[in-house]
């Protein structure tokens, strides 16, 4: 989450979870890194399981227009 997306975020609202790429890991315990290593695998997962979806649709798709 950007910092200005913060500052805009309902009071007692908490943080959601999450990781942008590229940002700095250094102040990050061992504990947040380990939670955001499960969260980038569970994107991970997701984004294959979309990416397959698609891919069986457009063999379908060519299948059906080649014959």
């Amino acid at each position: 989450m950007r910092h200005d997306e913060e500052d805009q975020r309902p009071a007692g609202q908490a943080p959601r979870p999450g990781h942008s790429v590229g940002e700095p890991l250094d102040r990050l315990s061992v504990e947040e890194l380990t939670e955001r290593i499960e969260l980038l695998r569970a994107e991970i997962l997701r984004l294959e399981k979309t990416r397959d979806g698609k891919a069986a649709s457009k063999a379908a798709a060519d299948a059906f227009f080649k014959s």
